[in-house]
């Protein structure tokens, strides 16, 4: 920053706040380059200064107001407001309310004011404490019926309130990335260090405070977050500037082109080699793409996750915003793998993604221009693929097959949760779920997922001595098949009503059948031949898609089982191991009915 522009902002500032405000207004409404405002800006966004600094923040509100105060400003702002939803965004421990007589997605919901105001009288409806966090949904056609908008929300109540001044934003266009910029280049010099986001809770309230003014200035924001020509411009290094600047803004790209490398993708398949969001390496183009960035980084700060949701009721912003997201989402399941506190970064993660994912004409988009399902799948496969051990089922030497290790913390600490939350989200849409299963590669790799978990956490029956503490793997077993495998195979069977979604639903099945006979030949188990009865795994997730779409395709869609079961003896095979499950369970029942007694007898 050249000696004579800090010398022409200080002259400027010396005039005090409203004065200087108004000259540059009156700079910005006369020319497309205003050379008073960035000299200013070069002074009060200097990184030397510190982010959260009161005065810096104090300024950007004045010269924002353009000779207002920066409450008159607002409130002008506001005047000019046509926004048509509420979005208003809440975290965790809040009370909502969810209507699914008026939902179009199930994770729609309603802010308290949203919901008292509209029309749920006789609707099936639920009040909640919300533990993730959310966002108001009132407004938006694309997740709830317009039937159930309050007075003040959704298409028509958008009131004419005239068209706002040219000149009445100009300040605030020209500031808005410099602004965004220097909140970057925080990140950029402090991902090392801990609290960044906190060293700079003034500066992103006053992001939200803009945020807040409605849709105008909203605009103003998301149109600099979204534009890759000012994000190009200001990462460039100054070839006439001064050179403490020009040697901050190199080093300040080299610790972000660490980081970047530092959360790099393993190697592509071939078949997804020109897949975006799966590259080892990312490119960003918009200050939107390096702040989703960070956001993985420094897992989700719920700060950031808010400032990032409140501006959601703009429509452009948000299809962005879900792109970058998307782009990132290989690198957040990375994230979610490592972090030391899975249970709250889960939390703040599904409380961003349900927002976007809810939308089903955005899920198709993605899906479609940036590969969404096979995106979530990989992520799901990439994560699994490092805890797998061999399986224990059987004759161990002659078992080839591999399962997840129920014991890391992957699975006791649910590390996937917020992927497969997703996934069960984006299947809710009927369009996104009957392009997975007409998709046969997504089909393979899906029940290349579930062969992971079948056969997993072997339980040893112990004859000689007593067990005094049964394993943690329990839960954590049940609960990845609950939560990873049961609940998208329903989510996938509510789409197979009738006959004419009859060939997905063959389709599924044949794949099904296929990864069986894998996995039957993995374990080494191609005959009637069963001598180790004392162990059985509970978890045959292949064998439950099989009879689960197989029921559906007999009652709901007119095949026949002649068109589908397996050959007899393929058949027995299969059905041995849903056998002993059911002789397993009757056994632990008989065994603990003198147990239950004894203890009766003994507190009796």
């Amino acid at each position: 920053m050249a000696s004579s522009s800090t010398f022409e902002a200080k002259v400027l500032m010396a005039k005090g706040k409203r004065a200087t405000a108004a000259y540059i207004h009156a700079d910005c409404s006369s020319s497309p380059c205003p050379q008073h405002l960035n000299a200013v800006l070069d002074s009060l966004l200097n990184p030397a200064r510190s982010i959260d600094e009161w005065e810096t923040i104090d300024w950007c509100k004045w010269l924002m107001a353009g000779g207002r105060t920066p409450d008159e400003f607002a409130n002008t702002v506001r005047a000019y407001d046509n926004q048509t939803t509420c979005g208003l965004v809440w975290t965790p421990n809040f009370v909502a309310y969810r209507c699914r007589t008026c939902g179009i997605s199930p994770c729609m919901s309603l802010c308290t004011d949203c919901f008292k105001k509209g029309n749920h009288q006789r609707h099936d409806f639920n009040m909640f404490l919300s533990q993730a966090g959310g966002a108001c949904d009132c407004g938006d056609t694309s997740v709830m019926k317009e039937t159930g908008f309050c007075d003040q929300h959704g298409p028509d109540k958008s009131a004419n309130k005239g068209k706002a001044p040219n000149d009445l934003m100009c300040v605030a266009e020209a500031m808005m990335p410099r602004i965004i910029f220097r909140f970057l280049l925080h990140l950029r010099e402090n991902c090392h260090m801990k609290g960044p986001i906190q060293d700079a809770d003034g500066f992103i309230t006053m992001l939200v405070d803009f945020n807040n003014m409605g849709a105008l200035m909203r605009r103003v924001m998301t149109s600099a977050l979204t534009n890759p020509q000012k994000y190009r411009d200001l990462n460039e290094i100054p070839q006439n500037c001064d050179s403490e600047y020009a040697a901050y803004l190199t080093e300040s790209k080299r610790i972000y082109e660490e980081a970047l490398a530092s959360l790099a993708n393993p190697e592509p398949l071939e078949e997804y080699k020109d897949c975006p969001s799966l590259q080892r390496n990312l490119a960003h183009k918009t200050f939107l793409e390096e702040l989703v960035f960070w956001t993985v980084m420094f897992e989700f700060p719920e700060k950031v996750v808010c400032l990032l949701l409140n501006m959601l009721p703009d429509p452009d912003y948000k299809e962005a915003l879900m792109r970058a997201i998307v782009l990132h989402y290989s690198r957040i399941s990375m994230m979610l793998e490592r972090t030391n506190d899975p249970e709250n970064v889960s939390n703040r993660v599904v409380h961003a993604s349900v927002q976007l994912f809810s939308n089903e004409s955005l899920a198709l988009r993605m899906t479609e221009q940036l590969n969404l399902l096979h995106v979530m799948v990989v992520s799901l496969r990439y994560m699994m693929s490092k805890i797998l051990v061999e399986n224990s089922l059987h004759a161990p030497e002659n078992n080839f097959h591999y399962v997840v290790d129920c014991s890391k913390r992957v699975m006791t600490d649910h590390c996937y949760w917020p992927l497969v939350s997703d996934l069960n989200n984006v299947l809710s849409h009927r369009p996104v779920a009957l392009k997975f299963m007409s998709d046969d590669m997504l089909i393979k790799m899906w029940f290349g997922f579930l062969g992971m978990f079948q056969g997993m956490n072997v339980n040893q029956r112990e004859t000689k001595e007593h067990v005094k503490f049964e394993p943690n793997t329990y839960f954590a077993a049940f609960s990845a098949e609950l939560e990873a495998s049961a609940y998208p195979m329903w989510a996938l069977v509510s789409h197979l009503t009738d006959a004419s979604t009859a060939d997905l639903t063959r389709k599924v099945l044949s794949a099904c059948l296929r990864e069986l006979r894998s996995w039957l030949e993995a374990i080494n188990f191609t005959c009637l031949n069963m001598n180790d009865n004392l162990q059985v795994s509970f978890h045959l997730p292949l064998h439950r898609y099989f009879s689960v779409f197989l029921c559906q395709a007999v009652a709901k869609q007119g095949i026949t089982l002649d068109e589908v079961l397996p050959s007899n003896e393929d058949l027995m095979v299969m059905i041995m191991h849903p056998l002993r499950v059911q002789v397993s369970v009757y056994i632990i029942f008989y065994e603990s009915i003198p147990k239950f007694f004894f203890k009766l007898c003994y507190f009796g």
